[in-house]
């Protein structure tokens, strides 16, 4: 079968110039430059590139940006501190704290710490409970990326069976949420499975959408895979390799060379989800910028 590329890339780079588009008009206009602060704590190397990644998706599209960066043995009560500065300076419209934090700070106390309507990550309690229900909220990054990738290749989602493979607070929780929901992309069936369930394989065949976040190498081989399935692969893991000038190469959880010819739409690793996850945020400050989510 003939399968298609979802550019991830490439469909990034058409929302990036939507909002460079929209946010040069409120220039024009006189209005408020939408304005993005991201906390980082400490030198951990994938963080590093995501906010370094963030703060320059801020400069191509015009919003302002803020990095505010702390050792890895900062203390939680002054975390915090700033957290609540952040809420309430007015020139902020919102901000992320780069998740994995240090061991010794809780990580849900910081995120329940975040004002709701700067929480751009869409992690706090109250932007989740208002997803779960179908309220206007921000969506988290990566699920909102897989949405528009499904909207704008126009693929069918109504009264389909979607298959979520992993079930993290960050991507498949809110990726069922996502698919039930009463619109488009949408009004799925959704099954979410895990390490614990059993018939796994039998399940991924019965799938019309496949959504893998296991974060398991090539965990989906194509004897998992019904013939004309669409593929969105959600993994990445760095690993060592010399065939690379780096020195490592990434892998999704889809055995991409064997999955693809029996797909009819596939998300490679990298270039699919990825670029979206980043954009996604951007779309989520634009409605942070203009109070569009919590008038």
């Amino acid at each position: 079968m003939e399968h298609q590329l979802i550019d991830g890339r490439a469909v990034a780079a058409q929302v990036k110039q939507e909002l460079a588009d929209e946010v040069a008009e409120i220039r024009r206009n006189g209005g408020k430059i939408p304005h993005l602060a991201a906390v980082l704590v400490g030198h951990d190397g994938g963080s590093e590139t995501y906010v370094a990644s963030k703060v320059k998706t801020c400069e191509e599209i015009g919003f302002r940006s803020s990095l505010v960066r702390y050792e890895d043995d900062v203390a939680e009560d002054e975390l915090l501190s700033r957290i609540d500065a952040l809420n309430s300076d007015a020139d902020i419209d919102g901000f992320i704290v780069q998740l994995p934090l240090p061991r010794h700070i809780s990580s849900q106390k910081i995120i329940e710490a975040i004002d709701p309507r700067k929480d751009v990550d869409g992690f706090h309690p109250v932007n989740v409970g208002r997803m779960s229900l179908g309220l206007p909220c921000f969506l988290p990054a990566t699920p909102a990326g897989i949405l528009e990738l499904l909207q704008r290749y126009e693929i069918e989602t109504q009264g389909k069976h979607c298959v979520i493979l992993g079930r993290s607070n960050i991507v498949g929780k809110p990726m069922a949420a996502l698919m039930m929901r009463k619109s488009n992309p949408g009004n799925c069936t959704v099954t979410v499975c895990h390490s614990r369930s059993e018939g796994l394989k039998e399940m991924c065949l019965t799938a019309d959408i496949l959504i893998a976040a296991l974060g398991v190498p090539e965990f989906v081989k194509a004897d998992m895979v019904r013939e004309g399935a669409v593929v969105i692969d959600v993994g990445t893991t760095r690993l060592p390799s010399s065939a690379t000038k780096s020195g490592y190469k990434l892998y999704g959880d889809v055995a991409f060379s064997e999955v693809a010819p029996k797909c009819s739409y596939i998300t490679p690793v990298p270039g699919g989800v990825g670029p979206m996850t980043i954009i996604s945020l951007m779309k989520n400050t634009l409605l942070a910028g203009k109070k569009l989510i919590y008038s």
